[in-house]
């Protein structure tokens, strides 16, 4: 099985064109290696029909056979990883091919580089595609929601060892450039077949590559190349821009700099972009609006749940001038009747989470305006999923939620599972210990509702996660999407 096996992911490589068939012969051998085998005799298999993920699966049962790795979620992970690192080019060989089918167009580089991603099981496709999305209608437009089940549980004796290991500061996070071909550990994943695209960002050494989750279509990292925290300021913007400039068919955005409205990451500068279409990117401008200095700059409010200043122009660096300016001026801007407070106690709470596209020959900004101040009522902040939808979403709303995206936890899939049996059954929710956080929320929907069956629940439950979601958006919003809401945002706008 293990010659059988062996053959199938050098054939496999072949086919993904990882390996030329010149190397077939070196590829087997490095494999070899890894089982500690000396011998090989040719076999014959079917070569139409090879899934990577059976495949793998089976030369990780004879590692663990071989006693060559532990039968754990996190060793099988760590070794499948040095495996496919036998098929993978050498970075320069991927950084040479990307540059030679750039110079053909910047699309034709990056559909090369997240082919490779995916084929290269740095993507693992097999395990993304477990992932649950579905889109639901909102006065906004179309939102999008994901609950994430790419993302494997680790089993409690890796994690066990995890806490054991000893502790080491390399890669200092999981966006250094010194992730490339890194062999991983349990408290940090392989990524031997991982290859980065160098950049030149703000005339400074940046990374592209892709995130192995990918939440959406090509969802792309665009990082420093140097281990420093983000900052929301006028080289951000510089930076989004000419990211831009090279790859003009993909957005690019930053999350926050501020904890509560920031995203998971703060303390290494990177931004995350793609090949998508987000509900924010479609929503209309609301209420046009000048700034002076800039009246050459299309401008407006964008009818969006957050609070949202679009910005166009043909000019990138007249956005980069005007978004400046309104950072400044917001980094500053207190206005009580509104609640909104620039700092407390010397702590600053106003920042914004941007967003940049390129729209025919027009660049856009979008300026979202944010603020992680806390209150007795909301200790985890005022401008953050409130308490009661808890239930669905309590982490922090970063870059990919703002455009439009839940990002939901895995707990929820076996939850809404439990939910439909109690709703179409009639059980008492409160009585189960998993589900009973949902009780007050499907409470209030189900009078809504003609009826629940068998056949209708899971659409039933899916409308209201995108409800709750919506909800969940207008509460990050710091201007509410009401006339005394809009009357306090134009008086920034004034401020300007």
């Amino acid at each position: 099985m293990l010659n059988e096996n062996i053959k199938k992911l050098v054939e496999y490589g072949i086919q993904t064109g990882l390996v030329p068939k010149t190397e077939r012969i070196y590829t087997t051998n490095l494999l070899l290696e890894m089982f500690h085998e000396d011998g090989y005799e040719d076999v014959a298999v079917d070569s139409d029909r090879i899934e990577l993920e059976s495949v793998l699966k089976e030369l990780l049962d004879e590692a663990v056979k071989r006693g060559i790795i532990e039968d754990s979620i996190g060793y099988r992970d760590l070794f499948d990883t040095k495996l496919m690192n036998c098929l993978v080019p050498r970075p320069a060989q991927v950084q040479e091919t990307f540059a030679k089918k750039y110079e053909i167009s910047p699309k034709e580089a990056t559909d090369y580089y997240y082919q490779l991603s995916q084929d290269s099981d740095y993507i693992r496709r097999y395990r993304v595609k477990k992932d649950m999305k579905w889109k639901v209608a909102s006065p906004y437009g179309e939102i999008d929601i994901t609950i994430n089940l790419s993302k494997p549980e680790k089993d409690p004796k890796a994690i066990a060892e995890a806490k054991n290991a000893k502790a080491s500061s390399y890669p200092k996070c999981l966006l250094c450039m010194e992730n490339e071909g890194y062999a991983g550990r349990l408290n940090h994943p392989a990524r031997e077949n991982h290859r980065i695209i160098p950049v030149t960002i703000n005339d400074s050494r940046w990374g592209f590559q892709y995130s192995p989750y990918v939440y959406y279509n090509e969802h792309c990292i665009v990082f420093n190349g140097q281990h420093v925290p983000m900052k929301i300021d006028r080289s951000a913007f510089i930076k989004l821009f000419d990211f831009i400039k090279q790859f003009p068919h993909y957005f690019l955005g930053s999350n926050a700099d501020l904890p509560i409205v920031g995203g998971s990451i703060l303390s290494h500068d990177h931004f995350q972009g793609g090949n998508y279409t987000f509900a924010m990117a479609k929503a209309p401008i609301e209420q046009a609006v000048t700034i002076p200095g800039y009246e050459d700059v299309e401008a407006g409010i964008v009818k969006w749940p957050l609070s949202v200043l679009r910005i166009r122009s043909k000019d990138e660096k007249r956005l980069i001038e005007l978004a400046d300016h309104v950072l400044g001026a917001w980094r500053g801007y207190t206005d009580e009747a509104a609640f909104i407070f620039s700092e407390t106690d010397g702590e600053p709470h106003n920042t914004i989470t941007p967003i940049a596209r390129k729209v025919g020959d027009t660049y856009e900004l979008d300026l979202t305006l944010r603020n992680n101040i806390t209150t007795e009522e909301h200790p985890l902040g005022v401008y953050h999923p409130h308490a009661q939808y808890h239930n669905i979403k309590k982490e922090n709303i970063g870059l990919i939620e703002v455009m439009g995206l839940a990002v939901l936890p895995s707990r929820l899939k076996e939850e809404m599972e439990l939910l439909a049996d109690y709703l179409v059954e009639g059980k008492d929710i409160r009585e189960n210990e998993k589900i009973e956080k949902h009780a007050n929320w499907a409470e209030a929907f189900l009078s809504k509702h003609d009826s629940i069956t068998r056949e209708n629940v899971m659409e039933v439950l899916k409308e209201e996660i995108g409800i709750t979601f919506t909800h969940v958006l207008e509460d990050a919003g710091v201007y509410k999407c009401t006339e005394e809401g809009r009357k306090a945002f134009m008086r920034f706008i004034a401020a300007l």
